[in-house]
C-alpha cells in the first residue's frame, strides 16, 4: 500500500498458523433393504445416501421390519400348539410344543435397533431397494450399486452391510472386497465385516461343493478366503452372530403367527391366523404369544459393534480399541467361544487374516474380545485402533491444509503449515492418542528446503511435508509374572 495522505495506519498482522478442525471418526454408512425409501414422495430416497440421527429418524423415512405377505412366505411364524381337554370337552392345557421361526431375509431394521443401542448417532443409510413380496433375495448387483453411491461422499468413516454374510460365497467375496477396495482408495474410511458362516453352531459354516456335495473339514480357511487378499488393513471381522434381545416382528393382525391346533382328536386343525383365536380362543392365543416371546432374532455382530465404535471414540477417542466393551441388548454369542478356539481366530499364520471374536463371560456379559484388522501379521497395522488414528489424523490435517494450495513456497508458509500440524499433535499427545514422553517422542513434522524438498520439488510446485507419528497400542496380552522368594529374616 502506498501512503500519501498523513494520517495514521492501522494494519492487523496474523502471527498465529491455521489450526486443524478433526473430522468425525465415526460416522458410519449402511447399506440394506429397507420397507420404503421416501421423504415427500414414493421412493425419492431410493439409492440416495441419507443421514439420519435416531430409530425414529430411520423409520419416518425408512420403515419397519419386514413383514408378513402370505401364507405361503418363509417369514411366518408356525406354531403347532396341543390342547388337552377334560371328559366334558373343556380345555385343560395348552401347550405350544413347536415354533417354527421367520427366516428374515432383510435385517437392517433390526441392525439399526443395534447400533442405536450399542451408543451409535448420526449415520448414513443407503437404500438398495424394497422388500421383495416372493422369493425374497439379497442381490449382490443391488449392494454393490449402494456401495458405489458412497463413493461421492465424503462424511461416512465406516462401511457396513450386514446383510451381506448372507450372499454365496463368490458373492459374499464381491462385497467384501469392494468395500475394503473403496476404504484403500478414499483412506477415509474403515470396513467393519461379518465372518461369512457366523451363525453356524459348529463355529464355521461347513461349505457343500456344488459338485460332489463333500464337506470341506477346512471350512474355517475357506471363510478367510472369501476376504481377498488385498487392502487388508482397512477392515475389521467379527464372529459369531449374536443372539439380540429383539424379538420378532409380528405384525398388528397377528396374521403373521399362523397356529395349527392338535386336541387329540384327530388331524391337527387348519392353520390360522393368530389374530384370530384373540376372542375365540384365549387360552390358545395367550399361550402362542407368551412363547413368541421367548425367541430372538438372531443378528451379524457388526452393527452392534461399530455403535460400540461411535461410543468409545465419543468417550475415549478413536485412539482407544474398541474392545473389552459389552454389548448391549444381547442374550449371548450364538456360538460360544473359547481360548482354544479363539487361538485359531486372532492368529493365523496361513493366511495372516486375524478375526475378532465376540465371547460371553461369566458375570460380565457379551463382550468384543478382539481389536485387530484383517492385516493380523503386520506390525504396522494389525490394530483397528491404529488404523483409524491414522485415518483421523491423515484427513484432519489433509482437509485443514487447502489453504496453503497456491501460496508461496517459501519458508513463511512452510513454518505456518509446520506449526499448524505442530499445534495439533500436541493436543493429540496431550489426550493420549500418541505415545512418548514428551512431543518430541510422539512425533515429528518436517518441512524445508534441504530437509523434505530440493529446488526442483519448488520449481515444480511441490510442498513436501513429512510426518512421523508414534501412535499408542492396545495391551492385547496382559503377562504376570511370578516366582518364588527366599525366606530372608
Amino acid at each position: 500500500m502506498a501512503y500519501r495522505t498523513p494520517d495514521v495506519y492501522v494494519k492487523e498482522i496474523s502471527i498465529f498458523p491455521p489450526s486443524v478442525a478433526e473430522v468425525q471418526t465415526a460416522v458410519p454408512a449402511f447399506v440394506g433393504y429397507t420397507e420404503k425409501a421416501t421423504r415427500s414422495k414414493d421412493g425419492d430416497l431410493s439409492g440416495r445416501p441419507t443421514k439420519v440421527r435416531s430409530m425414529q429418524d430411520f423409520e419416518t423415512l425408512f420403515g419397519g421390519p419386514q413383514n408378513d405377505y402370505g401364507s405361503t412366505q418363509p417369514n411366518q411364524f408356525l406354531a403347532s400348539v396341543d390342547v388337552t381337554k377334560d371328559a366334558a370337552g373343556l380345555v385343560t392345557s395348552v401347550d405350544a410344543v413347536d415354533i417354527q421361526e421367520p427366516k428374515l431375509t432383510y435385517l437392517l431394521h433390526y441392525a439399526m435397533n443395534m447400533f442405536f443401542a450399542n451408543g451409535g448417532g448420526q449415520c448414513y443409510i443407503v437404500s438398495v431397494g424394497g422388500y421383495k413380496k416372493t422369493s425374497p433375495s439379497i442381490d449382490v448387483d443391488e449392494i454393490m450399486l449402494g456401495l458405489n453411491k458412497l463413493k461421492d461422499e465424503d462424511e461416512p468413516t465406516l462401511l457396513v452391510i450386514p446383510e451381506a454374510a448372507s450372499l454365496s460365497d463368490s458373492d459374499y467375496k464381491t462385497v467384501t472386497e469392494g468395500m475394503l477396495a473403496q476404504c484403500a482408495s478414499l483412506q477415509d474410511r474403515f470396513s467393519v465385516l461379518d465372518l461369512l458362516g457366523g451363525g453356524d453352531a459348529a463355529g464355521f459354516v461347513d461349505h457343500d461343493d456344488s459338485a460332489s456335495s463333500v464337506k470341506d473339514n477346512n471350512s474355517q480357511q475357506r471363510n478367510r478366503e472369501q476376504l481377498g487378499s488385498k487392502n487388508l488393513s482397512y477392515g475389521s471381522v467379527y464372529y459369531p452372530f449374536i443372539k439380540t434381545t429383539q424379538n420378532y416382528f409380528v405384525d398388528e393382525a397377528e396374521d403373521l403367527v399362523q397356529v395349527k391346533l392338535d386336541d387329540g382328536s384327530g388331524a391337527p386343525d387348519a392353520a390360522v391366523g393368530l389374530g384370530t383365536m384373540a376372542a375365540s380362543n384365549t387360552q390358545v392365543y395367550n399361550a402362542v404369544k407368551a412363547e413368541i416371546k421367548n425367541h430372538y432374532v438372531v443378528l451379524p455382530p457388526s452393527s452392534a459393534v461399530v455403535g460400540v465404535y461411535a461410543a468409545t471414540d465419543e468417550n475415549r477417542g478413536v485412539w482407544k480399541a474398541p474392545a473389552n466393551v459389552g454389548l448391549s441388548r444381547v442374550v449371548e454369542p450364538l456360538v460360544k467361544v473359547d481360548n482354544a478356539i479363539q487361538d485359531e481366530l486372532n492368529v493365523d499364520s496361513t493366511s495372516g487374516k486375524s478375526i475378532n471374536a465376540i465371547r460371553a463371560f461369566a458375570g460380565k456379559g457379551t463382550l468384543i474380545w478382539g481389536a485387530r484388522t484383517l492385516a493380523g501379521n503386520d506390525n504396522e497395522w494389525r490394530y483397528n485402533s491404529v488404523r483409524r488414528l491414522f485415518i483421523t489424523l491423515e484427513e484432519s490435517i489433509k482437509k485443514s491444509t487447502y489453504w496453503a494450495v497456491f501460496e508461496p513456497n517459501d519458508a513463511n508458509t512452510w513454518v505456518k503449515v509446520r506449526g499448524m500440524i505442530e499445534n495439533y499433535l500436541t493436543q493429540k499427545w496431550r489426550e493420549g492418542a500418541l505415545a512418548g514422553a514428551a512431543p518430541s517422542d510422539a512425533f515429528y513434522v518436517r518441512c524445508g528446503l534441504g530437509e523434505t524438498m530440493s529446488a526442483q520439488d519448488i520449481l515444480e510446485g511441490r510442498m513436501n511435508v513429512e510426518i512421523g507419528i508414534a501412535a499408542v497400542r492396545p495391551a492385547e496380552f496382559i503377562i504376570l509374572k511370578f516366582s518364588h522368594l527366599l525366606q530372608t529374616s
